[in-house]
């Protein structure tokens, strides 16, 4: 594969930017393995290996089951995710196919029902963030690391 352009090089100051929402996200009290499920199920969606690569490794080791993310595409069918961890996750799906439907006041609603509204917020810009990064590593065809 060619080389494509490195973005934290090029433009610094928007790679900051987005440096600076994950800090904002890390910071703001979601759960840290919610927000790594997050990361892997928009990442499984998006197709972007290399957010693949990074955000299961990441999940394993903050204590996550290899179980569980074996299974996350298929998180409607188990019993193994809690219904927080699932309204967060219809959610962050909702968000992520956004551009082939708008997010349903039903999957609204049932995330605001299972998280506080600050945890709503988080789980917004963390959907927004790793749909960016997912973006951004396929565009430049990031290497896994």
């Amino acid at each position: 594969m060619a080389n494509r352009i490195n973005i934290s090089k090029v433009a610094p100051e928007a790679f900051e930017a987005m440096i600076a929402l994950e800090n904002y996200i890390a910071n703001s009290g979601l759960d840290k393995k919610l927000y790594e499920l997050i990361k892997t199920r928009a990442s499984q969606i998006n197709g972007c290996a290399h957010c693949l690569n990074m955000h299961t490794r990441d999940a394993l080791a903050l204590g996550e089951t290899p179980q569980r993310l074996f299974l996350l595409d298929a998180w409607r069918e188990t019993e193994l995710y809690t219904e927080k961890e699932r309204a967060a996750l219809a959610l962050a799906e909702s968000i992520t196919l956004i551009a082939s439907n708008d997010v349903p006041d039903e999957i609204y609603q049932q995330a605001a029902a299972h998280l506080s509204e600050k945890e709503l917020a988080a789980v917004i810009m963390a959907t927004v963030a790793i749909n960016g990064w997912n973006r951004i590593a396929i565009t430049t065809r990031s290497p896994l690391d």
